[in-house]
């Protein structure tokens, strides 16, 4: 008997580079701050995961990484509990910015029941509220401070606050 997968897809710009978006992308135990169906992400080394979600009710799977290209595109593929695969890829459309497409796969849980709920709408109120957090996660890296822009706070940290003190003794000094 052949499997059926239901299959979601979501797309969003994002006002960043494609470096950041990434790199904020690929922080799995972030996600339940902008996937509202994600309650916990734990690592179990740098390539398996353990997740548990609550999708028409709670789910857990292990999963496990494949097919990454750093800053295009990562995969996985669950390993054991809830089945389900997928990829997210990241195409820069100018330098400040990146599209960003989410694409899952996944069994429906309790068999045909499930199949069945997927055609009744339990799937396109999934695809909604993918969409609707992969545009919460596209505010969230607009939101945040720009490499670059740490990196001007680092140098200013570095030369002008950090030598204050002594400066402060070398002024203190011309003053004796």
């Amino acid at each position: 008997m052949t499997k059926k997968y239901a299959e979601h897809n979501a797309t969003v710009t994002i006002d960043a580079p494609t470096h950041q978006v990434y790199s904020l992308f690929t922080h799995f135990n972030d996600f339940p701050k902008f996937m509202s169906f994600v309650k916990e992400v734990t690592y179990k080394d740098d390539q398996n995961s353990h997740w548990v979600a609550d999708v028409a009710g709670n789910h857990e799977w292990d999963a496990v990484n494949e097919n990454w290209v750093e800053n295009r595109q990562i995969g996985w593929h669950s390993t054991r509990g809830l089945e389900n695969f997928g990829k997210v890829t990241f195409e820069p459309t100018s330098n400040n910015q990146t599209e960003v497409h989410v694409n899952i796969n996944y069994e429906p849980p309790a068999g045909i029941l499930g199949e069945v709920g997927e055609k009744l709408g339990v799937g396109g109120s999934f695809e909604k509220k993918l969409q609707h957090d992969l545009d919460h996660f596209a505010q969230m890296v607009e939101q945040a401070p720009q490499a670059r822009s740490i990196q001007t706070h680092l140098i200013t940290f570095s030369t002008v606050i950090a030598p204050l003190p002594r400066v402060r003794r070398l002024i203190a000094k011309t003053r004796r």
